[in-house]
């Protein structure tokens, strides 16, 4: 199963991964590496507690690349 995970440094230097189908399932890290682990950790807890607790599984966000031409 793949997520979309939207990835951003912030203004401290520590990279924040959030999936956007997954509500409130962010984390982050040091490095890129670091917080892609992470999330990747944070979706399997996620998903595992919607099963536990019967609940469907969101389809996974398609995405699309816009070029507006800057």
């Amino acid at each position: 199963m793949k997520f979309l995970v939207l990835l951003q440094e912030d203004e401290y230097g520590v990279f924040v991964a959030e999936v956007p189908s997954l509500p409130g399932c962010i984390s982050q890290g040091d490095t890129r590496a670091a917080a892609l682990a992470n999330i990747r950790e944070g979706i399997t807890g996620y998903l595992d507690s919607l099963r536990a607790h019967g609940e469907p599984i969101p389809p996974p966000i398609g995405e699309e690349v816009v070029d507006v031409g800057a």
